[in-house]
């Protein structure tokens, strides 16, 4: 340990230093080269007749190769090209129309309604189920029958379909009815896979002739569903079948034509369709027949062309108009599946429905209804899935001149209300609005009875939020629909419908209409606490304001928006409501602002997000609402008031006290306000400005107790402390450095990070090395003794309880050399404006510089200390880190001009390389920056320490 004498640390010329650092400008000749400039590209072929005895085999051409003058002379017009492009312009249109006639992703699918059916129409009463499953005797042929007797087979076979044993299940629930409609699903799919085909079509028919059944009239539409799986099954069985058939030995192509198919598999087809053709009964010989119309393509080109239309006059037959209206719905999706492009057929289906439409009056509909207890708008409600399918179908991709006929006639139906708004869910939106008082003026000659008006104005209300109509028709649009939705009484009924026009107010007009859209909506709601039940559609009216207003002045200046608020009552909701509009405020708040209405209700809203964190909220939630606030905070300036700013984070501070982002956050703010005011006073103080700086500290100091995080503590500490002293606080920032050294014992030796426990040591070696690089500016304190708070950061560390296998201890006594072999020099590398640091309270006082040397001696002795304890041989590894770390400590920082210190780093060196414990590229890398740095002149004792340093091998 007896190395001191004189100075430890080398003297520094940091100017000199980095520019010897920097990189020489070499001169580069490019002679024609340019970046820009094209390439000349050598081409290398061989030559065919060359001349003999040639040398050369290649010739070179620029990049720009001549044309080929006969190419050059057709450029593809000659009549052969022109026939191919011909060709290939009709495939392509083809390919064009039929994808045009295809259904696209655009297209609404019947598998998302069908959730959506089965949940809205549920009944209480008891289901039942009538199957003539008839008997399951087998009957012989031989393979020499005639024609004649396959048919009689197959006719007795029919007969025993409709003519057989009863099986009747009474008094079912609805879940079990759907759950008797599965076992028949499974039971078709089980009868296909054992070859039991004649059975699979018995238990289609017999399902079929349940939909003849309305007896539970309000659980027809869910009925419908259940049942028409069961024939989708059974027709995509049949298709796959007679595919099969014709796949040897080849697969059909996908658009493969009768052409292509076998006998066989058109003579099964055709069975199939004889079958079918043999029922008695209308209902299940058509949704059979419908369920099989695929398999039309396997007979004839145009067979499938040919069959809808027909099937479309067969519903005619059908009696019941509930009944018939599902029929026809059923007929419009699978002529969307297989002939998307018959458009004639699907608008014929809608026009019978129509002339068939005046049914529902009749004395047979009303009777059922009165034997069943259904009131009309119930029974109503029941047509408007398969309407509105229809329709759907209809109108995809139709022009605007079919909604104009769809109207007229609705018009000769007297504007039935139940079609006039299943034509609005319909046709696209720009076509509904563009003919949105045409709608107006139809909706008020309907009749009310069984379906009100008011849900008519929600579905052209929903057109117009996605499409406009003409600007002069806006305001008379507004006031028409507005009338009918103030009158609803039913206060469910009247949000339902106010929240779809919301959105039509906001999109068109000024505050002054949203403002009284507001009232009217609270004084609606507000009523018998209205509002508790419909806290969904009144965040949606929020959230449509919001999309629209996006100037903050603007939205609270509206007398009714926060009474708006106000109704949000449940915490939860209430909550949500304020996220999402501090996440408006965020995201489009461009500039920073003072306005106190903004400042005061958003303050309010932030506060109702606080107050909802308690102990039991999970850690997500509280970073979430953090986020959001601290995003508020971020958006606050008062400009140059910066007392007006600090008075706010005062404010904010008693307000969000028990979010610690938020606290963190006011801290972060209120050091950059302190920051702000050296930059505006250009450095220089006032009497007042002293004080408020002062102020800003105080803050900071009083605050950063209350945070639980102690890297978090510290690190606030350290940067108030910097911040201090930038402002000339000396005796501010002293009390910063003290505190953060008299927090560090408090540190854990493990902390939580994402969840799991992990050491504490790197996080708190990081801190120390921050600290440590601070230090070098601060200046002691004038009561104290010399390099008092290095002292006292040392001692901590010496006192700290370090894990038993640790190092970290005389790391940090590693780190502090650099600092201290800084403070001896008489110029330091960085210093404060208008700061007095060490080197001028000292002035380079030798007794200064000693007291520091005979730190630095300390320190390396507590390290050589620590290296003897590490001889074992299991713990090597760490003995030779250390050392090169104090060697390359002592090469940067130490005057290596001392015999002894020279001797000491040649002793490192070779204990940091014993028994090969040292990376060779980095110590080949430190020999070549040693030779190097030899180079100067201050630094030619370095080229002896060179040779006496060797690498080892790991051998």
């Amino acid at each position: 340990k007896d190395f001191y004498c004189g100075r430890h640390s080398r003297v520094r010329h940091y100017e000199a230093e980095l520019r010897s650092c920097r990189a020489a400008v070499a001169s580069v000749d490019f002679g024609d080269y340019h970046p820009l400039k094209p390439i000349t590209v050598l081409d290398s072929r061989s030559r065919r007749g060359g001349r003999k005895g040639s040398t050369s085999s290649s010739s070179s051409s620029s990049s720009s190769v001549a044309p080929d003058p006969l190419s050059s002379l057709l450029e593809g017009t000659d009549p052969l090209s022109l026939f191919a492009a011909a060709a290939e312009a009709a495939e392509l249109g083809r390919r064009r129309r039929e994808r045009e006639e295809e259904v696209g992703l655009d297209f609404e699918p019947w598998a998302a309604k069908r959730g959506e059916i089965l949940a809205r129409f549920t009944t209480t009463e008891k289901l039942s189920i009538n199957l003539f499953m008839g008997s399951d005797k087998s009957k012989a042929s031989s393979p020499s029958s005639a024609v004649s007797e396959k048919v009689r087979t197959r006719l007795e076979e029919l007969d025993d379909l409709e003519e057989g044993s009863q099986r009747e299940m009474m008094n079912l629930s609805q879940q079990d009815y759907v759950n008797r409609i599965e076992d028949l699903n499974q039971s078709l799919k089980e009868a296909w896979s054992s070859d039991q085909k004649v059975k699979a079509l018995k238990i289609v028919i017999q399902c079929s002739k349940l939909l003849s059944d309305t007896s539970v009239i309000q659980f027809y539409p869910s009925k419908f569903v259940l049942i028409t799986d069961i024939l989708d099954t059974f027709g995509q069985l049949v298709y796959d079948r007679i595919w099969s058939m014709c796949s040897d030995p080849h697969s059909l192509p996908d658009t493969f034509s009768a052409e292509d198919v076998n006998d066989t598999a058109k003579e099964t087809c055709l069975n199939w369709f004889f079958k079918i053709a043999s029922i008695r009964e209308l209902i299940p010989r058509l949704y059979v027949e419908a369920a099989i119309l695929k398999c039309n393509r396997f007979l004839n080109n145009s067979g499938i062309q040919e069959t809808v239309p027909r099937l479309t006059a067969m519903v005619r037959g059908i009696g019941d108009p509930l009944v018939a209206v599902y029929a026809r719905a059923y007929l419009c999706r699978v002529g969307m599946e297989v002939t998307p492009h018959l458009k004639d057929s699907l608008n014929k289906n809608f026009f019978d429905l129509l002339a068939s439409f005046r049914q529902i009056h009749g004395d047979a509909v009303q009777n059922q209804l009165v034997l069943q207890r259904v009131e009309v708008p119930v029974y109503l409600t029941l047509y408007s899935p398969a309407i509105h399918w229809i329709l759907q179908c209809v109108a995809y991709r139709a022009s605007d001149v079919l909604l104009t006929e769809m109207m007229e006639r609705c018009k000769k139906l007297g504007n039935n209300a139940l079609l006039l708004n299943s034509v609005m869910w319909a046709f696209r939106a720009e076509f509904v609005a563009a003919r949105a008082t045409d709608f107006i003026s139809m909706i008020k000659d309907c009749d009310e009875t069984g379906f009100p008006k008011h849900l008519l104005f929600g579905s052209l209300g929903r057109s117009l939020a996605c499409a406009d109509p003409p600007e002069s028709e806006r305001l008379p649009i507004l006031n028409e629909a507005w009338k009918v939705i103030t009158k609803v009484r039913n206060a469910q009924d009247y949000i339902t419908c106010a929240e779809i026009w919301v959105e039509f107010t906001c999109r068109h007009f000024t505050k002054r209409e949203v403002n009284t859209v507001l009232a009217d909506i609270i004084k609606h709601m507000t009523p018998d606490r209205a509002f508790e039940d419909a806290y969904t559609e009144l965040h949606s009216v929020m959230m449509k304001i919001l999309t629209y207003f996006h100037n903050f002045s603007v939205l609270f200046s509206m007398e009714k928006f926060l009474p708006f608020l106000d109704m949000f009552q449940k915490d939860s909701v209430r909550v949500e409501v304020c996220k999402s509009i501090m996440e408006v405020f965020i995201k489009h708040q461009q500039e920073s602002t003072r306005d106190p209405v903004i400042l005061n209700a958003l303050l309010h809203v932030c506060k109702t997000m606080h107050d909802s964190v308690n102990a039991l909220t999970v850690e997500d939630e509280k970073r979430s609402v953090s986020l959001l606030i601290n995003g508020f905070i971020r958006m606050v300036s008062f400009g140059r008031d910066f007392e007006q700013q600090l008075s706010f984070c005062v404010e904010a501070r008693a307000t969000f006290c028990n979010l610690e982002p938020v606290i963190i956050q006011l801290i972060h703010t209120v050091n950059q306000l302190a920051i702000e005011t050296r930059r505006v006073m250009g450095g220089s103080h006032s009497r007042k400005t002293a004080a408020f700086v002062r102020a800003c500290a105080a803050y900071c100091f009083i605050t950063i107790p209350s945070i639980s995080n102690i890297f978090s503590r510290l690190h606030l500490y350290l940067l108030s402390g910097k911040v201090a002293l930038a402002n000339q606080c000396l005796s501010q920032a002293d009390a910063f450095m003290k505190a953060a050294v008299s927090v560090l014992p408090e540190v854990p030796r493990t902390i939580v990070v994402e969840g799991k426990q992990r050491s504490s040591e790197s996080f708190l070696l990081e801190f120390i090395s921050s600290f440590l690089s601070t230090l070098l500016v601060v200046p002691d304190h004038p009561e104290q003794g010399v390099l008092y708070l290095v002292r006292g950061l040392l001692n901590m560390v010496q006192d700290y309880t370090w894990e038993d296998s640790s190092d970290a201890k005389v790391r940090v006594y590693i780190s502090a050399l650099p600092l201290l072999a800084a403070m001896s020099q008489e110029s330091y590398l960085y210093t404060i404006l208008n700061v007095d640091s060490n080197e001028t309270l000292y002035g380079g006082d030798p007794k200064f510089v000693a007291e520091i040397s005979r730190l630095c001696e300390t320190l390396i002795g507590q390290v050589l200390d620590h290296l003897k304890t590490l001889g074992r041989e299991e713990v090597m590894h760490r003995q030779g880190s250390l050392a090169f770390s104090l060697f390359s400590c002592l090469l940067a920082h130490a005057d290596l001009r001392n015999n002894k210190l020279n001797q000491l780093a040649v002793n490192l060196w070779n204990l940091s390389h014993k028994n090969g414990q040292c990376d060779t590229r980095i110590s080949v890398r430190t020999l070549e920056h040693i030779k190097s740095q030899a180079q100067h002149s201050e630094l030619s004792h370095l080229s002896d320490m060179l040779l006496r340093l060797s690498l080892q091998s790991r051998a």
